[in-house]
């Protein structure tokens, strides 16, 4: 990246970088960004400048392709979910959630293996997160960041489906990990405004109460 006066900024975390410096770079507009992996750069950017401004990592560049939109942005989720991942392996044990529940209404099998079948909690979410990795990274379904066929755009619904239930885990069943998670990286936020306006998921299936508030508020400012 060419700075205005001349100076060219490397726009990478070099080694010893400090986690609170990761990424801390000047913004850069999105049509002066030049890489095969445009859209992507352009999601982070906007989630590293301001994680809580939901609506505005998920309002789309003028004229940008919506499938690429949506693919791109499925692959952050899948990215950053790694962390809620990591943070559930300190007490979501096989031998306390042998199930990935969610309440005591909902049980999940595991589309892993070969007949889908129940798994302990913490290895339906790895197995999940690898299958949905798998997927996204596939040269037959995405062979490209640029355009995406409409029939591997409809493969992105199902995902979404799988990968929502280990927030609803988290939720339900290791709440301060999720809330902790949550309050840093506002990601179930993200997602589930994601998933309803691309309609990518039943709201009947999106049982974490993750919107109310905001639900509320529009109400009251209706009325």
């Amino acid at each position: 990246m060419k700075m205005a006066d001349g100076v060219t900024m490397l726009r990478r975390n070099r080694p010893g970088t400090k986690a609170a410096d990761f990424c801390r770079w000047p913004d850069q507009p999105f049509e002066e960004m030049e890489s095969t992996l445009v859209v992507q750069q352009y999601i982070q950017q906007q989630i590293c400048h301001d994680p809580m401004n939901v609506t505005q990592i998920l309002t789309p560049p003028e004229s940008q392709d919506e499938g690429v939109w949506k693919y791109e942005h499925l692959r952050q989720f899948c990215l950053e979910l790694n962390g809620l991942a990591v943070r559930l392996q300190a007490e979501c044990h096989p031998e306390a959630c042998t199930q990935m529940t969610a309440t005591e209404q909902w049980i999940f099998l595991c589309a892993a293996h070969k007949t889908p079948k129940e798994c302990p909690a913490i290895d339906y979410t790895r197995h999940t997160l690898d299958g949905a990795a798998c997927l996204l990274n596939s040269n037959k379904y995405f062979p490209s960041r640029v355009s995406i066929k409409d029939s591997s755009v409809a493969k992105l619904g199902s995902v979404c489906r799988r990968v929502y239930r280990i927030f609803s885990h988290a939720y339900f069943h290791h709440r301060a990990i999720f809330d902790e998670f949550e309050n840093t990286t506002y990601l179930c936020r993200r997602f589930t405004s994601f998933v309803i306006k691309y309609n990518l998921m039943s709201r009947d299936n999106l049982i974490v109460p993750i919107l109310e508030d905001e639900a509320t508020l529009q109400t009251e400012s209706e009325a």
